[in-house]
């Protein structure tokens, strides 16, 4: 059931103020118009009740249903969803807005207590229905062809029961789930929401500090960087506590349900399999000489400098235009990109602009990062970003206009067939990014305009595929670790470092300070694991667009028909009309060869 928001927070955006024109800002009232209106009063009604009819009506009972009544059963739950997930997208997506604010904080955790309290009466639910016989829901699905429309929901399902708890276990961590992950992410979010950095006598939030890491001057990238080192390493102590704690609850659990790695319930959730996720992080590795190292030896030369500091991981080459791009242009080149695609793309983007669907200035208290949240099925997405006008903030919004699009077609799949796994979610997003930096490229003016995009574009990749990888190799190193014990800021210090010198290269050096940067990462605290999804993301789209270049005929309606699946097939099956297969062993090479390709172009321009 899909009751909690945990929108994942993109590490590579940017953040601060500045005149950009008129940023728009989120109208929820298409969600709820205020947190004491009567419509989320009456809907709070509704669910306390429809649970507690749900668990009379069905608890004890589902083994015995026939195929018309399961699919009864399927209906009530999607719509016991629907309304429990519009409750805590309101209650979420307020609170991002300003993650300092009290009453926000209140009201979100209130609203998470309250439905944790009403759905867990469903907690058997999942649990019967992992008890019914294969046979017998076989020929349950086989009669029924709308019961057969939510296979892929019993398939998701059932993959969890070999590692299914008693019902009594299973209630018990749904309802301390509210006092555990959940309140440590929120702590988490909070203190990174409340951290202030000084820069330029100014005090700023982490986003406005990160934002000087891509400053044209070095010298202030250099204090930047100097200054989240001070602020990550005073605040330290509660950063290892928290992953501390997680690690060590997921630690338990996972032990309890007999999962055999700590990926595992990743790997599920994402449904794909484990040898496809090595592949992917095997085959990245392998190709840290002939990208990132590569890459960063070119760059290090253009900036002429003898070895790179990570405040030059992102800096501007000195070719580079410093303008900033107001928000009218950006939202141009983004809709220009999708509508030069394919008009339909572009026709779908349009409202997120025009009716409050984005927030994108940045603001006190604000969730740093940027996403998009798909609420529930009859609503719509929100996009939110922290829009500082920077080349790389206008391909954020391509990202995650992407991603809204992806979720406005997937939603006539309904609540329970909408949601994409990560690891397909991310390709409508990296396909916009691409989109938009495909045009952009074919109107530069000038060699030096081509090599400034390439360049950035390179850098993004890079960002997404073997920085991504890098985090997920950190991630499977600090779980692993805390399994045997008690994990100190500097035993969590090291293991962030293990991995840095193996995927940027001996182009760089590393300041003092740069090991607690692990600190700030959102996605360890919120989805662990989630990372490799971006490198898979961005494979799946390279191999996609290679096909797209090709002129294969048909392409935009096979997109848009693997767009509108949502999460109703395999990944096998949704790129199969592409001539694509993430489980050839030579796949990921292929979009990890484009990559290389531009940096053979840039290397080419310095002959």
């Amino acid at each position: 059931m899909k009751y909690r928001i945990t929108p994942v927070l993109d590490a590579n955006a940017s953040g601060a103020d500045a005149p950009f024109g008129q940023l728009p800002e989120w109208d929820l009232s298409d969600l709820y118009p205020a947190p004491d209106c009567a419509a989320l009063a009456k809907d709070l009604a509704w669910l306390e009740q429809a649970c507690a009819d749900f668990a009379a009506d069905y608890e004890g009972k589902l083994s015995s249903l026939t195929a018309d009544g399961l699919l009864g059963c399927v209906q009530r739950d999607e719509k016991l969803s629907l309304v429990a997930g519009r409750i805590m997208s309101y209650a979420g997506l307020r609170y991002y807005q300003n993650t300092t604010d009290p009453a926000r904080a209140k009201f979100m955790a209130d609203m998470q207590d309250r439905i944790t309290t009403m759905t867990s009466q469903l907690v058997f639910y999942a649990l019967e229905l992992n008890r019914i016989e294969d046979d017998a829901l076989a020929a349950m699905l086989a009669e029924n062809a709308e019961l057969r429309r939510y296979q892929p929901v019993f398939d998701r399902l059932r993959a969890m029961k070999p590692y299914q708890l008693s019902d009594e276990l299973e209630k018990f961590l749904h309802d301390q789930s509210a006092v555990g992950a959940t309140a440590w992410n929120r702590l988490f979010d909070e203190t990174i929401a409340d951290l202030s950095f000084q820069m330029d006598g100014e005090t700023l939030n982490l986003e406005a500090t990160l934002n000087f890491l891509t400053d044209p001057d070095r010298e202030k990238r250099a204090e930047a960087a100097y200054e989240l080192a001070r602020v990550f390493g005073e605040n330290i102590r509660l950063f290892t506590r928290v992953h501390n704690t997680l690690a060590k609850e997921k630690e338990i659990e996972d032990r309890w349900r007999k999962m055999p790695t700590a990926q595992t319930g990743r790997h599920l959730s994402n449904h794909v399999e484990p040898e496809v996720v090595e592949a992917l992080r095997n085959a990245v590795a392998a190709a840290y000489p002939k990208l990132s190292h590569r890459y960063y030896e070119l760059k290090r030369q253009w900036l002429g400098l003898d070895t790179l500091e990570i405040w030059d991981r992102n800096a501007p080459l000195p070719l580079e235009d410093p303008r900033l791009i107001d928000w009218p242009t950006a939202e141009r080149m983004v809709t220009d990109a999708y509508a030069a695609f394919d008009p339909r793309m572009a026709e779908i983007a349009a409202p997120f602009f025009s009716k409050g669907w984005i927030d994108a200035g940045v603001k006190p208290g604000k969730a740093p990062g940027a996403f998009a949240h798909p609420t529930v099925t009859d609503v719509h997405p929100y996009v939110m970003l922290n829009y500082l006008g920077k080349p790389r903030d206008v391909m954020t919004l391509a990202h995650e206009l992407g991603h809204g699009v992806h979720q406005v077609l997937a939603a006539d799949q309904g609540e329970l067939l909408a949601s994409t796994p990560l690891t397909l979610a991310e390709t409508a997003s990296v396909f916009g990014e691409m989109l938009t930096f495909r045009k952009l490229l074919d109107e530069a003016a000038t060699p030096g305009q081509r090599k400034v995009l390439l360049a950035g574009k390179v850098e993004d990749m890079i960002n997404t595929v073997v920085r991504q990888i890098a985090f997920y190799d950190f991630e499977c190193k600090l779980h692993e670790a805390r399994r045997q014990g008690e994990l100190t800021p500097d035993d969590i210090n090291a293991l962030w470092m293990s991995v840095q010198a193996e995927s940027l290269g001996p182009a760089f050096t590393f300041m003092d300070g740069y090991e607690t940067f692990w600190s700030y990462v959102p996605h360890f605290v919120h989805s662990p694991f989630y990372v490799y999804a971006y490198a898979f993301g961005d494979g799946l789209v390279n191999a996609l667009y290679a096909v797209y270049e090709s002129g294969a005929e048909g392409f935009q309606d096979k997109y848009f028909d693997m767009l509108k699946a949502g999460g109703s097939k395999h990944h096998k099956e949704l790129l199969a009309p592409f001539g694509l297969d993430a489980t050839d062993p030579g796949f990921w090479d292929k979009g990890l060869s484009m990559i290389s390709g531009m940096i053979d172009e840039l290397e080419a321009m310095e002959a």
